[in-house]
């Protein structure tokens, strides 16, 4: 089974990592899409035009990363489409995609949900809803289809039971606990930001007020029990450099499979929780944007939601019903009651802007 190691684990969602994108792009798109309207092309249409281009190049989906690598070789061996891809970061694939305009050399990309608004404000996109359109949160995509989320992530806690002999399963457990809890780098990582995000929302705050949050990193400080040491990976958690963690429920499980899953517990927090995705985004100047169209179609059926699955992200379509031991690996669906996605997204970007300096004043002053 893959687990998720790609380098862009700290942009998988909103987060200051976006707000200097705009200065990536370094040349003019041409004017002419690669497909007028897409979404007027029936789904065989769309599948004999992409076997007839016979390639797809995407930027950001690598095999080792929410299992793509079966993903892509399903459809190579269901439509004789080759595969390859290049990894890069959320803001290097709009960078890429803006500055090649026409001479496009990727087709698709795999962004965090904050990038997606850009690369549409930025003009890159091709819309295409797909047929499963309807089954897809509001939240999760925009309004023509110029990003859809394919999955998604939470945050949650992880917790060495080596070390930890009450895990926590909520706010108010770590609060309470003997323990260290590691967040990582709030200043620059995004899924550091997020667990700022999921603490404001557990008590009572929200994208334009993570007071709550901050306060409770604040007391944890202050109990010399807050660590921000880069040990949120395998080899902290393999080490036992990490006692409790905070990190995407995906990564936390991904993780803890490589290591040992029996020496860890991966919980989502009673009180709250925060949830957000990744979105694919098809160039408007795709060399093979019907074969793009119909990887992002692929995504979204019940088998490429699966293979996501068996990479421990955790589907965007709640009608899917995954398989029996694919689902005893996950987060029991219970847990998620109190999670919620951001639900302002311009809200949050302003928010995060703050958030590096309020870190410094109101939290890192108190690391022991």
């Amino acid at each position: 089974m893959e687990i998720l190691q790609k380098k862009k684990l700290t942009s998988i969602v909103l987060g200051v990592s976006i707000l200097g994108l705009s200065a990536c792009g370094t040349g003019e798109t041409a004017s002419q899409p690669a497909i007028e309207d897409p979404n007027a092309l029936s789904l065989e249409e769309i599948e004999d035009k992409a076997m007839e281009e016979g390639e797809v190049n995407s930027v950001g989906m690598p095999d080792t990363w929410a299992n793509w690598e079966e993903t892509w070789q399903e459809i190579t061996d269901k439509y004789g489409i080759e595969h390859t891809d290049t990894d890069m970061s959320s803001a290097e694939e709009i960078a890429k995609m803006e500055s090649e305009g026409e001479n496009a050399t990727a087709d698709i990309g795999d962004v965090g949900i904050s990038f997606g608004p850009i690369a549409e404000e930025k003009d890159i996109t091709l819309p295409y809803k797909t047929s499963y359109w309807d089954e897809i949160p509001d939240w999760a995509k925009d309004d023509d289809g110029d990003w859809i989320v394919g999955y998604q992530g939470t945050i949650a806690f992880v917790a060495d039971k080596e070390q930890v002999e009450n895990p926590p399963t909520s706010w108010q457990d770590l609060l309470e606990g003997d323990y260290q809890v590691s967040i990582g780098d709030v200043q620059a990582a995004t899924q550091s930001q997020m667990a700022v995000l999921a603490a404001a929302i557990a008590f009572g705050g929200d994208e334009t007020n993570l007071q709550p949050g901050l306060d409770f990193f604040s007391e944890l400080a202050k109990q010399g029990r807050l660590s921000t040491a880069n040990n949120l990976n395998v080899a902290g958690m393999e080490k036992g450099e990490m006692e409790v963690g905070i990190m995407w429920d995906f990564n936390a499980l991904g993780y803890a499979d490589e290591v040992n899953r029996d020496r860890f517990e991966v919980t989502i927090p009673e009180e709250g929780s925060v949830v957000s995705g990744y979105a694919t985004i098809i160039n408007k100047y795709a060399k093979q944007p019907h074969a793009a169209m119909l990887a992002r179609e692929y995504i979204l059926s019940d088998e490429g939601q699966i293979n996501l699955a068996k990479g421990y992200a955790r589907p965007i379509r709640e009608s899917v019903e995954l398989p029996e031991e694919v689902a005893e690996k996950m987060v029991p669906e219970e847990q998620y009651a109190n999670a919620v996605p951001v639900n302002d997204n311009d809200a949050w970007e302003e928010t995060a802007k703050e958030l590096p300096r309020l870190w410094q004043s109101e939290v890192l002053v108190h690391v022991k």
